[in-house]
């Protein structure tokens, strides 16, 4: 059979093709399997150097999805979806609606780490290859309620939750969560209280919103939701951003703030002491900015668990975490 990609036809036998589209054509089984394919072309068609690629497959490919919550109510949320595989050095090419067309295979289930595992294990199936990954990003709201008013808001978190499978291997498990909170430095603290006993100055010591990135790699046993994570940084860090607010609360706010000052650095060693005492967490990554309200620039850090062959502390740009 005559390759399609390199077979042309006589331009002499071609009439100037029709600019209407045939709303009525419907291809017979014949014209589709006579349709090239560029991605199973053969080897010799590869652009470039013939090198294995790691990652290859399509990114934000959106559609709601279910989620469980710790309490097991099931909720819906918009999801962005990144489907990869890797590609050996002799193929030209994946199937990219493949990626797509198994994850909607999927889409009305609820959204599991097990459920996440059959996908890849279905990609390294269909696609032949030999690693999968997917990450799912979505809003996860959580009921908060006020500090002494009692009133209940939602707070919404940016979470990411990533599958990584290898040969069909161990599933490798992870979860990306950004906690916004308050951070009062304790130098202008100090300073301040300075020029009210030294010179009975009324002052206010800054304060600013704050955003840490935790990335956390899961035991394969880990139940841990997303409640457990935001628990975990409320604790480490205790002046997590508030949703209602009356006066009272506010009240009580600065209170958190005059109890809980913290430098960038401050916040980095509390939510590694904190996460580092969870057996459930083979690794982590915490990655913060201080958008400061004194300097015109944000004060950041970064610290990892330090295991070998782990998380590396490598975060590439900041201002993701602006906030």
């Amino acid at each position: 059979m005559d390759d399609p990609l390199t077979t042309a036809p006589n331009p002499g036998s071609l009439s100037k093709p029709s600019r209407d589209y045939d709303g009525s054509f419907q291809p017979g089984e014949a014209y589709l399997q006579a349709l090239p394919d560029m991605q199973n072309a053969h080897a010799d068609h590869i652009s470039g150097a013939r090198v294995a690629i790691n990652q290859v497959g399509i990114s934000n490919f959106k559609l709601p999805l279910k989620f469980k919550t710790r309490t097991g109510q099931v909720v819906s949320l918009e999801t962005s979806v990144t489907g990869t595989v890797s590609l050996d050095k002799d193929n030209k090419g994946i199937n990219m609606s493949r990626i797509l067309r198994v994850f909607y295979q999927f889409k009305d289930d609820v959204f599991t780490w097990e459920e996440i595992e059959k996908i890849l294990n279905t990609y390294l199936e269909r696609l032949e290859s030999e690693e999968a990954r997917l990450k799912l990003f979505f809003n996860y709201p959580i009921a908060q309620t006020s500090l002494r008013s009692n009133m209940q808001g939602y707070q919404y978190y940016q979470v990411m939750w990533e599958g990584a499978l290898k040969n069909a291997g161990e599933l490798h498990r992870y979860i990306q969560l950004d906690f916004v909170y308050s951070s009062t430095c304790p130098c202008s603290e100090m300073l301040s209280e300075h020029a009210r006993e030294a010179r009975n100055v009324y002052s206010i010591p800054h304060s600013q919103r704050s955003k840490a990135r935790v990335l956390v790699e899961l035991d394969e046993s880990s139940e841990m939701t997303n409640e457990d994570l935001v628990d975990h940084c409320a604790n480490a860090l205790m002046t997590e951003t508030q949703v209602i607010v009356r006066r009272e609360d506010e009240q009580a706010f600065a209170e958190l703030n005059g109890a809980y000052v913290k430098f960038v650095e401050d916040a980095a060693r509390l939510l590694f002491e904190e996460l580092d005492a969870e057996e459930q967490i083979l690794d982590f990554q915490v990655s913060i900015a201080h958008l400061e309200s004194l300097h015109s620039h944000d004060a950041v850090a970064v610290v990892t668990k330090g295991i070998p062959h782990g998380f590396q502390g490598q975060f590439d740009d900041f201002r993701q975490l602006i906030c």
